[in-house]
């Protein structure tokens, strides 16, 4: 057997959560407690109850942009699919495309705004690797204000083949999004509400904040033998001050740190990489796989994750192979809704 393949499992398609429990909280949790090696099931409402006072819960405050875009060549007529990455200082983005034919640098492409009718255009530069290229956009308009007008959530392909409908605006966003930037939702995060923060406050739990912006390459499967041949992707994060100190009070006071999320953990364990918290603004490609040691979290939830991804390598990696295995088997088993609208984990 490859070192992939024990990454991978069988999932009934009427799991895969095409939209998210009418109420946030009312989302199932599965506690996995690792000195227990047990398993419980709860609802993440219950999470007041099941963190202690003195905990120091992080979340990723990122925000997620309408990056997914929907055009036409008017050089061949044919529909043209595009999701923005990033822009830079010279007004230049990097978009990742998808159409039928070989596009050439210099082209154009009409984008359709949110009602279907045309819009701006993209004139498209040098190619990347990937299917990435460089493009600019006519207008001149600042790159989040065009993209709110012509651009559309970018939900991931495994839900409703991608096409979003107008609640998604609200429901693939954390009540708590800042920060515009990710591409995809830090979708732990999205079981939260600001009653169950004010709970969580009541019994003594803080709240640290972390950013870091979800890239397109977070669903991306991992197709080499080896997981030390992965190329990982590269995100945006940010950890401060306020977040570090909160962090350490916590840890005087015998608290735990739980991150909500991959993105989180990534986040903390990059700031920690020299067995020392402290803060950090760049660029992350952490791939936290074994046997890593785990210097900055203590717990994290977590919402089920795609077979054969770094997301699953990462969770399996903090929570232990046997454990994890046996809390996804029961979860398959006990119907539990998988993936970025699912429900989710926390591992103690």
């Amino acid at each position: 057997m490859s070192e992939l393949a024990q990454y991978d499992y069988e999932l009934p398609r009427h799991l895969i959560a095409q939209a998210p429990a009418p109420h946030r909280t009312d989302a199932r949790l599965l506690v996995v407690d690792r000195a227990r090696n047990s398993l419980a099931h709860k609802h993440v409402r219950d999470l007041p109850e099941i963190l202690r006072p003195g905990d120091c819960l992080v979340l990723n405050d990122t925000r997620v942009i309408p990056a997914r875009l929907i055009g036409f060549r008017p050089r061949t007529g044919g529909r043209w699919e595009g999701l923005f990455l990033e822009a830079d200082d010279q007004g230049l983005w990097r978009v990742m495309c998808k159409t039928r034919g070989k596009l050439r640098p210099g082209e154009t492409v009409t984008l359709l705004n949110a009602v279907g009718e045309e819009d701006t255009r993209l004139h498209l530069g040098p190619p990347e690797a990937g299917g990435v290229w460089i493009a600019r956009p006519e207008s001149e308009e600042e790159p989040l204000a065009l993209l709110e007008r012509v651009g559309r959530v970018p939900l991931p392909p495994y839900i409703r083949k991608g096409e979003m409908v107008e609640a998604d605006r609200r429901q693939y966003q954390t009540v708590y999004a800042r920060k515009p930037g990710a591409v995809a939702a830090p979708t732990a995060g999205l079981h939260f509400t600001e009653p169950l923060f004010g709970r969580l406050k009541e019994q003594g739990t803080v709240l640290g904040w972390v950013t870091l912006h979800v890239g397109a390459g977070t669903f991306r499967p991992i197709d080499t033998d080896s997981l030390s041949d992965h190329p990982m992707h590269s995100e945006w994060a940010q950890l401060g001050q306020e977040t570090v100190d909160r962090i350490a009070a916590c840890r005087a006071r015998g608290g735990r740190v739980v991150a909500v999320g991959s993105t989180s953990v990534r986040v903390l364990e990059t700031a920690a990489d020299d067995g020392t918290l402290k803060p950090f603004t760049g660029k992350t490609d952490l791939f936290i796989r074994p046997p890593y040691r785990f210097r900055a979290v203590d717990a994290m939830m977590t919402n089920f994750h795609l077979p054969r991804t770094t997301l699953l390598v990462l969770v399996r990696t903090f929570g232990g192979d046997e454990l994890i295995g046996r809390a996804y088997e029961q979860a398959i088993r006990e119907e539990y809704r998988f993936y970025s609208y699912g429900d989710a984990m926390l591992i103690l």
